[in-house]
């Protein structure tokens, strides 16, 4: 791939495209998607949580907070074993890619023994690994970087002029220093954010922005919708204020200016699917989305289930992502940015 990947996106250009005519846009953004990706297939991945609960963390939207009343109870850190055997059944049941997260602000040092021995073996059986543990020091993710670990997750959430209206306990510098880490250690950047929160059209613009303008981009961009969990701050808010929840049509322009905004990045179709109907998924799909979670729950979050996506996919004639894995091909994009 020869083509130059803009990083200088201006805000007033990323918020011309939200503000393009909906089906202007859509083909805009297919036509992206088709230079860059097999607009018939998409990535089938599977999110575990491997310590749930009891984050010092006060992010609005999650039930996994201690300051949200949400009946999420704290557990400790699962086995090696435990998390393997569910890699197994993830991947007998079809999934390319494991995902794992744990409820901590930064993972401690007497972890990342457990960490490692998980993901090399996740990685010993052909699927891609990815981990959200919060904030990393440099030396956490050179561990991590050792181990084999393909992506790390940690998301932005937002535009940067919202994000202290979401949390309090945590600065969008950090954030960003966290990923400069994962960056610096050799790992694969997976960074995107929740739309929904009750934020404007402005911050989706800022929150796009960002992602699109550091140094390289991200090579997976989750876009989340928010699943408003009674007992989280935020969950709450929507519930008395129902009309600050996103329509489905402003949530695939996100998708769409994502998919325009960084085009070599796999964008994931991520949380709140299983409140959209197939008809806005499918718009997700035109729009550039080409992953999506599998299961039946993201972490705490309900999510579709296979069955349920399987048959979806079969009927709009999509099937799994086939060839060379992303985050091995990632070498490539490099040469590109």
């Amino acid at each position: 791939m020869t083509e130059t990947i803009r990083t200088d996106w201006t805000r007033e250009e990323i918020a011309a495209l939200f503000n393009l005519p909906f089906t202007e846009l859509l083909f805009r953004a297919a036509e992206v998607h088709r230079q860059h990706h097999r607009p018939d297939e998409v990535q089938l991945c599977t999110l575990l949580s491997i310590k749930t609960g009891g984050c010092p963390e006060d992010c609005g939207y999650c039930s996994q907070s201690v300051k949200a009343d949400s009946g999420v109870e704290a557990t400790k850190l699962m086995d090696v074993r435990e998390v393997l055997q569910r890699a197994a059944q993830a991947r007998d049941a079809g999934s390319q890619r494991f995902c794992m997260g744990a409820a901590w602000r930064n993972p401690k040092d007497r972890d990342m023994p457990r960490i490692v021995e998980i993901v090399k073996g996740v990685s010993a059986m052909g699927m891609e690994t990815c981990m959200t543990l919060g904030m990393l020091e440099p030396h956490q993710a050179k561990q991590l970087a050792e181990a084999g670990l393909d992506y790390y997750n940690h998301n932005v959430d937002t535009g940067p002029e919202y994000y202290e209206r979401v949390i309090s306990t945590r600065s969008y510098e950090d954030r960003l220093d966290t990923l400069a880490n994962v960056r610096q250690a050799g790992i694969n950047v997976c960074s995107g954010g929740i739309v929904g929160m009750g934020e404007t059209r402005e911050d989706r613009v800022g929150f796009v922005h960002t992602l699109a303008t550091l140094e390289r981009h991200p090579e997976s961009v989750p876009v989340n919708a928010l699943v408003p969990v009674k007992g989280t701050v935020l969950g709450d808010m929507l519930a008395d204020t129902p009309l600050a929840k996103i329509d489905d049509i402003e949530f695939v322009r996100t998708v769409a200016v994502a998919r325009i905004a960084m085009p070599m990045s796999m964008v994931r179709l991520s949380a709140g699917r299983e409140s959209m109907s197939e008809a806005t998924q499918a718009m997700c799909f035109m729009a550039g989305a080409n992953s999506i979670f599998t299961g039946d729950k993201l972490l705490t979050a309900p999510n579709a289930g296979d069955d349920e996506d399987a048959a979806m996919l079969a009927r709009l004639g999509m099937k799994p992502l086939e060839g060379e894995e992303p985050a091995r091909a990632c070498k490539a994009v490099e040469k590109a940015q």
